[in-house]
Formats: C-alpha cells, structure tokens, sequence
C-alpha cells in the first residue's frame, strides 16, 4: 500500500533534528511521495534545498502564503517569480486568511489572484489555504475557472454546502487530514458524501496530528491514521483508500509522477 503526503512542511525547522528519521519512518509508513509547500521568500530556499535532499520523494511548491502577505507583496512575487523553475510542481501555498485579521485583506485577494494567473499561466495546480474566507476566494476564482488545471483546497474542515461549492471546479480535490480523526470533528459524516476521487491524503505536519498522535510533532507517517479513518467513513479497504486518493494527487500534480 503507497500513498501520499500532499502537504506537508518538511522543510520546517521542527524537523532539523531528526528530517532523515522523519522521512524513513513516513516511507516505512507506506508514504512515497510528499508535495512541500512554500510559505514566503525568506523560506523558499530551504523548501528547495529539502526536496534536492529527497529526490523522487519530496516535491517543491512556490507561493506566498496569505498570513505572510504584506504591503511589498508585489516585490516578494516579483522575485518569486524570477526563481520559479520546472522544479516546481505547484503553486502554493496561496490563497485567504481572514481568521486572525483583515489588516491586509486587499493586499491578500489582489496577491492571491495573481497567483491564480501564475497558475493559468504555467499550467500549475494551485495549493490554497482558505479560512474564513471562501466567499471572497470563490469570487476569485470563478473568474478563471475555465482556464485553472486544477489543485487542492486544503485543509478542508467545512460543511456539505461548502465542499460542494468548492467541488464546482474541475479538477480540485479537498484536502483532508488530522481534523477528520479528531473525536467531535463532523467531517467523517460530510466526507462521506463527497466522491472519493475527489479527495487527497495530507497532513499539514508538523502541525495538526491526528489522533492518536495529538499533542505530538505531526509528520507523514501519520497520513496513515487519516487514510485509515477515511476508509471508515466510506466503508471501504484502506487499500482502495490509498489507490484512489493517489490516483487523484498524481492526477492533479503531474510533474510529481517522476
């Protein structure tokens, strides 16, 4: 059984410790591939250097993050402009955030759709992060869904109605990862309505482990718990599970099939 890891923050400094360690039990654990998202500039560097580190394992993305975003958002996508290359295999990650503050929340959706046209032009998926913000995403988007390849809502944790608007777009996938093990979470009933060709294993570590590892490091070993509660919630093996969220990330990041 291999699956993969479609977020995860391996270049993160909470792995220096130990990253090889990580990576072997994540391996051991049935995950061969992880897709490593960029957050700012300042970062992008170790998210490169990372998945040189792991080749045929680890894959690069490149984007400003929303929470990152500030009034020289223009010149921070200039340059990251500059440095993207084919290493890339999406764009992300992107998108809103308006949970902590809406200081710069026209500075988040005019960079935020820049990206979106980053995407369109180079034929990139779109890794977006969105919270308490889908009405403005959405808007965005459906500008250029004709032309969007496609990507992944991560971190999914909405309601029926919202998984459904997201799922409007072709070729997107909802994210889902430790929240869906969490004992008072709703997703397993809501996940369960969606197709599960349209859903991708991730964990997002080191941040939100999944149960039994709350309170612990997250890393992509434990995709293992999401993929095993997700095949719960669907009746189905953890081996369809597997084959069928893989199926899905390959076809949505295509330059990870190398």
């Amino acid at each position: 059984m291999r699956y993969i890891d479609t977020h995860t923050h391996l270049d993160g400094e909470e792995f220096n410790p130990d990253r090889d360690e990580v990576v072997s039990r994540a391996r051991e654990a049935g995950v061969y591939k992880v897709f490593v998202p960029a957050i700012d500039l300042a970062h992008l560097g170790d998210v490169v250097t990372t998945c040189r580190r792991y080749p045929g394992f680890a894959y690069p993305m490149i984007g400003l993050h929303p929470e990152e975003v500030r009034a020289d958002w223009r010149e921070v996508l200039d340059e990251m402009k500059r440095q993207l290359s084919p290493a890339f295999i999406a764009i992300g990650e992107v998108g809103l955030d308006f949970y902590w503050s809406r200081e710069f929340e026209l500075e988040q959706m005019e960079c935020f759709e820049r990206q979106v046209q980053w995407s369109v032009e180079t034929r990139l998926p779109l890794m977006i992060h969105c919270r308490k913000a889908q009405n403005e995403m959405v808007r965005i988007m459906r500008g250029y869904a004709k032309d969007l390849p496609g990507g992944v809502f991560h971190c999914f944790t909405g309601n029926q109605h919202e998984a459904e608007e997201l799922l409007q777009f072709e070729n997107f996938a909802l994210g889902i990862g430790g929240v869906l093990t969490f004992k008072k979470s709703h997703l397993p009933e809501i996940v369960s309505h969606i197709p599960l060709d349209r859903i991708v294993l991730e964990t997002d570590s080191p941040y939100m482990a999944p149960v039994p590892m709350r309170g612990s490091r997250n890393e992509s070993a434990f995709t293992l718990y999401v993929l095993q509660r997700l095949a719960e919630s669907f009746g189905v093996s953890a081996d369809e599970v597997s084959e069928r969220t893989t199926a899905t990330a390959l076809s949505i990041f295509p330059k990870a099939n190398t």
